[in-house]
């Protein structure tokens, strides 16, 4: 399946992939992110459920704090 990551075109073997699925091949591992579906927020407790399908445009953002 072909989906948007981030604003980048990015290709996957799977048909679909949950958030969850997508940070293990990533290896995004930051414990704050921030994520959204076809401009969608999606709720960290609906990540194990969410699909993500061929074409859609994915947003994950690590969230930095600071001072």
């Amino acid at each position: 399946m072909k989906i948007i990551l981030n604003n980048r075109e990015e290709i996957f073997d799977e048909d679909t992939l949950t958030f969850e699925e997508l940070f293990l091949i990533k290896k995004f591992s930051f414990k704050m992110l921030v994520t959204k579906l076809n401009g969608n927020l999606v709720k960290k407790e609906d990540r194990l459920t969410t699909q993500i399908y061929d074409g859609d445009d994915v947003t994950v953002m690590h969230l930095v704090s600071g001072g």
